[in-house]
């Protein structure tokens, strides 16, 4: 599954713990996982057809709730085997995509202010996530006796560290560029 698309594996993986629509893994990686991980509903609904197609997930029975038909998907006995693959694969991609960064780099073509603004911003959005972290850490310590459990408490503690060390790094970089 390497050459696939990695949203396949994140919807297997949600799937894998409970039957979800469309909607819900939305839900799912506007939470959690969006703090390591984005998907849209323009990448979710074509990779839930051609999975289905490939025979990873199925629809279940459909129900209405509000005159809206929900449609729950579940993972087959073959999408586990295909997410349990993609989980011993030692080749990984760990991409790092900051458009701060992005404009830090090339900040010598404005003036500095701008540059520092970018980092003020930055550093808002990684205290609210780190407070939002903070509070999945919290709740993740009351159940680490299951063992998903477990591995949800991996990824937020790393989040929670790499974003510690952004805002020391955001601290050091405003200094730098108004001493400087």
């Amino acid at each position: 599954m390497a050459k696939d698309r990695k949203i396949d594996v994140v919807i297997l993986g949600l799937l894998s713990h409970e039957d979800l629509t469309g909607y819900d893994i939305k839900k799912r990686l506007d939470g959690a996982i969006g703090f390591f991980w984005k998907g849209s509903f323009g990448n979710i609904y074509p990779a839930l057809t051609a999975m289905e197609k490939k025979g990873l997930v199925s629809k279940k029975k459909n129900s209405k709730t509000g005159g809206r038909e929900k449609i729950p998907y579940h993972i087959t006995k073959q999408g586990i085997k295909a997410l349990q693959a993609w989980l011993q694969e030692e080749q990984t991609s760990n991409e790092l995509r900051y458009e701060t960064l992005l404009k830090l780099y090339f900040g010598g073509a404005a003036d500095r202010s701008l540059a520092i603004r970018n980092i003020q911003i930055f550093e808002e959005d990684v205290k609210r996530n780190l407070t939002v972290l903070n509070m999945y850490k919290d709740n993740l310590e009351k159940v680490l006796d299951e063992e998903d459990h477990i591995f949800y408490y991996l990824t937020v503690t790393f989040g929670i560290d790499t974003y510690e060390a952004y805002l020391k790094w955001c601290a050091k970089a405003k200094k730098l560029l108004r001493d400087g």
